[in-house]
């Protein structure tokens, strides 16, 4: 059973979101430090994903019409 692109988009993007929750919540003083850096740049790599999986949900859907 395969899974669909806009599941995955779904779970990649709430990823992408909690990722960005914790990011915020290690943020005590300052954000320049390396662990909300580095759980920035995962949320953000997570939320490409998901836009990406969005994007080919689209095509397919698209393609499928024709």
């Amino acid at each position: 059973m395969r899974t669909s692109p806009l599941f995955m988009a779904f779970l990649y993007f709430a990823l992408g979101f909690a990722f960005t929750y914790i990011a915020a919540q290690s943020a005590a003083e300052t954000i320049w430090n390396a662990m909300t850096i580095i759980l920035a740049m995962i949320a953000t790599l997570n939320i490409a994903v998901s836009i990406r999986l969005f994007n080919l949900h689209n095509k397919i859907k698209n393609s499928k019409k024709k």
